[in-house]
């Protein structure tokens, strides 16, 4: 247990090369993560680690590392990379070393956070809905072009939740407004459609191709149901036309519906269950939007703040 943990990388990365027959560049790197983990316990401990040392190393000092890593800069994935390599060594010295250490296998692997959804201006999704139309190459495409966008910004769907609605569903809008939409595992949930939105289905159904009642609501050229990507493709196209952010899609509406009911006071339980968001914590991170937003105007208006 005298030896040195050093000398054990060593063997172990001629153990991955030649029984594992691991590449050059995971070799390569491996031996960069170790080594840099190693020179980190020298530093830890004061002295050059030895094999007891490993057995010894609390979830603690294991954490202290990570934590050391991040202040260098390390980000949740590069640090996630250099534990497998650690973890990996752990478990060689454990079946040629007979070195234990029951710590590492509580430390979890760090995770990158959720980029926050980014929402679009009030002006630029209602300009989506407005607008898009004029893109079009007929009547009929405009009409639905805009009944889509107006949809999806007016109630906050998925675009797979709006391309699965059919004509029926769409002609049989309950006495309230509401329409019953089929989102993720086919979970339904109850949405309010805006007059606004009301009014762009019941011009584009005037003109609708194929009225059938099980007919999908939304069409593609050739008649059947419209794909998601010919959507996202209408969007980029219409972004691009009128100089909107690169992040100007068809699930950006969704995110702009949730970030402005927010923004206006909505509850967060009621956007929850407006986007059929199965875990409240999904719905917060609209809070941290929010949050972003305050402060970005508070930045660039307070007197205090340049």
């Amino acid at each position: 247990m005298k030896m040195p943990a050093e000398a054990a990388r060593r063997e172990w990365l001629v153990w991955l090369a030649d029984e594992r027959r691991a590449g050059v560049l995971t070799v390569a790197t491996y031996s960069r993560s170790v080594a840099g983990f190693l020179g980190f316990l020298s530093l830890h401990l004061g002295q050059e680690p030895t094999l007891a040392d490993l057995a010894a190393i609390s979830l603690s000092d294991f954490r202290a590392w990570l934590a050391a890593r991040a202040g260098e800069g390390a980000g949740a994935a590069t640090r996630g990379r250099e534990l497998a390599a650690v973890k990996n060594f752990f478990r060689y010295v454990r079946l040629r070393r007979g070195v234990q250490n029951p710590a590492l296998s509580l430390l979890a692997t760090p995770r990158a956070k959720r980029p926050l959804p980014r929402a679009l201006p009030e002006e630029a999704a209602r300009r989506i809905g407005g607008e898009i139309g004029a893109l079009a190459e007929s009547p009929w495409l405009a009409a639905r072009d805009q009944a889509l966008f107006t949809l999806l910004y007016g109630c906050g769907l998925r675009i797979s939740e709006a391309l699965g609605i059919s004509v029926r569903e769409a002609k049989t809008l309950a006495a309230d407004g509401t329409l019953i939409v089929r989102g993720k595992g086919g979970k339904e949930r109850i949405v309010p459609v805006l007059p606004a939105v009301q009014a762009a289905l019941a011009a584009w159904l005037a003109v609708h191709p194929s009225p059938e009642p099980d007919a999908p609501l939304f069409v593609g050229a050739r008649g059947g149901r419209l794909a998601a990507g010919v959507a996202q493709r209408a969007v980029r196209n219409f972004r691009r036309l009128v100089g909107l952010p690169e992040h100007a899609t068809p699930h950006a509406l969704r995110h702009s519906f949730a970030t402005h009911l927010l923004a206006r006071g909505a509850d967060l339980r009621a956007i929850q269950e407006l986007l059929g968001h199965a875990s409240l914590s999904t719905t917060q991170r609209y809070t941290a939007v929010d949050s972003e937003r305050l402060l970005a105007v508070w930045r660039n208006a307070h007197p205090r703040a340049r």
